[in-house]
């Protein structure tokens, strides 16, 4: 990918591998390239460390992946057994060119994905972006003077909160200044649908 996208930013959540699921869709793991990305956000729900690896390797290392907890991260697990790391956050601010962008993993904005209570929360974070896991349908809205991203489940993986079946899905921000280029991939029917969203601040 060319360096005049600016930096270039994965966005995915709810791996639930291998509890629900048992891997990426391999149309999507063709597009996950190492070094091709300069940071990751997830949104929570890894659930292994072999995942959270991944997604180490595609940023070549780990100080440009951030992460939240979902209700089902084994890596959380695991780091408050062994007592060597701190537990992942509820949530976490980054910045990303003249955007600051909020990762929350959703589960705890009552009622879920709803949009008031999110906009309370993106305020209280003081961020441009609020990035969402749980609302489960990917995308992007802009909402009270903000925008809200939502990645959806990169495995599509059974959800109880999900009103009907999820696609499988992941989004890529092209981040450049003050402009921000959403891509959303999306896969139907075996086939990858993208979308694209430009805003800037």
């Amino acid at each position: 990918m060319a360096s005049n996208f600016g930096e270039l930013v994965l966005l995915l959540g709810d791996h639930h591998l291998p509890s629900r699921t048992t891997s990426i869709p391999e149309q999507f793991q063709r597009m996950l390239v190492p070094h091709k990305m300069q940071h990751v956000i997830c949104t929570g729900n890894i659930e292994s460390p072999q995942e959270y690896e991944r997604l180490r390797e595609l940023v070549g290392g780990g100080s440009n992946v951030h992460c939240v907890a979902g209700e089902y991260d084994f890596v959380q697990q695991q780091q408050h057994q062994q007592h060597q790391h701190q537990q992942l956050d509820d949530k976490k601010v980054i910045q990303l060119g003249q955007f600051r962008i909020g990762i929350i993993g959703g589960h705890q904005v009552v009622p879920w994905g709803d949009l008031s209570a999110l906009a309370m929360i993106r305020r209280k974070m003081n961020v441009d972006v609020l990035v969402c896991g749980w609302r489960r349908k990917e995308g992007v809205v802009e909402h009270d003077g903000g925008y809200y991203i939502f990645p959806g489940s990169i495995t599509g993986a059974y959800s109880s909160h999900a009103p009907t079946s999820t696609n499988p899905s992941f989004i890529l921000l092209a981040v450049q200044g003050s402009n921000m280029v959403c891509y959303v991939y999306e896969l139907k029917d075996g086939e990858v649908d993208v979308s694209k969203i430009e805003f800037a601040k």
